[in-house]
């Protein structure tokens, strides 16, 4: 089983899809030749050919139309924003089009496509490149959102994504596009949608995260374990539709829960969280359910890994719930 990167599994899956189904076709700003600005496409252009991967006009909204257009006809189109902080001009065409076409319809235009772009923090990429917009999206029905964390999920829930009758917004967390390495299966392999994993076990405190703040939780997770607090630390993946029957599994065995992710806290995916797990296990909570986030202001480019919750600011959160 070969090691690779984020890069290389996402690659690898957008490649073996290209060569399984020809109606699968890929296009962005730059995903031609140059292979995209995290060079996440390099080598597809010169294996499909401009009329598969093709490069666009700097023009979200119309990026995004075109492979409406085309999953209309039949086609498999997986366009790239370039950053998730330019997915705005977009916004108007995924959810007053996209996500309302197959209920429209009554099903007869599903409007298959599945839109990926790098997201988060972690490059010094100040306000306009390090947004994380996750919840904007989740909040609109007709949409599924996924954000793996790691290689092998990467591949795995892209081809799964690729081949769901739904729209599918595949977040990308660029953080650890190279920094996350690990065993990828070669060839055939998918990852299900809609299933969270438990990537630590633990009993004191439920500590639910994604994307690149997986590790970030890992490590306050060890940190908080030489203290004697043990957390089970819960990887989403699928952030909507969400598993919140392993959620609510672990919070009834815990007691305690705590949800990370590098969004503003208002109105994030973390608050939906705390809600449900309110409703579904509020008599065996031992402690008020904790969020660890950004900040409610503009990303900074100085002050990033203060506004970033890393693991100094999550190891807190751990203990102080778990003496609550």
């Amino acid at each position: 089983m070969p090691q690779m990167n984020m890069v290389q599994a996402i690659n690898d899956a957008l490649r073996h899809e290209m060569r399984r189904d020809s109606r699968v076709v890929v296009l962005g700003e730059d995903v031609g030749k140059v292979g995209g600005v995290f060079r996440v496409t390099q080598g597809l252009f010169d294996e499909f050919g401009d009329d598969r991967v093709i490069d666009t006009p700097l023009s979200e909204n119309g990026i995004v139309g075109t492979a409406i257009g085309m999953a209309l006809y039949g086609l498999v189109p997986i366009p790239e924003i370039q950053f998730a902080d330019f997915i705005y001009p977009a916004y108007d065409q995924i959810v007053s089009e996209l996500a309302k076409y197959r209920y429209r319809s009554g099903g007869e235009y599903p409007s298959k496509l599945v839109i990926r772009t790098p997201f988060g923090g972690g490059i010094r990429g100040g306000h306009y490149h390090s947004q994380s917009p996750e919840a904007q999206f989740i909040h609109v029905a007709g949409l599924k959102v996924v954000c793996p964390s790691n290689p092998a999920d990467a591949k795995g829930l892209l081809l799964s994504s690729i081949r769901d009758p739904d729209p599918v917004l595949f977040f990308e967390p660029k953080r650890i596009y190279r920094a996350a390495k690990g065993d990828v299966p070669e060839g055939e392999y998918t990852v299900p949608l809609g299933q969270a994993k438990v990537v630590r076990p633990g009993w004191h405190v439920t500590l639910v995260v994604w994307g690149a703040m997986l590790y970030e939780a890992l490590d306050a997770a060890n940190q908080a374990a030489a203290q004697g607090v043990e957390c089970e630390v819960i990887d989403l993946r699928t952030l909507w539709p969400l598993d919140i029957d392993t959620v609510i599994e672990s919070v009834k065995r815990t007691g305690r829960f705590i949800v990370v992710h590098e969004a503003p806290k208002t109105c994030g995916l973390g608050g939906e969280l705390v809600a449900l797990v309110n409703e579904k296990a509020f008599l065996h909570l031992e402690a008020p359910p904790v969020r660890v986030t950004g900040f409610d202001t503009p990303f900074p480019y100085t002050l990033e890994n203060e506004y970033l919750p890393l693991s100094h600011r999550i190891l807190p959160a751990i203990l102080e719930t778990a003496r609550y």
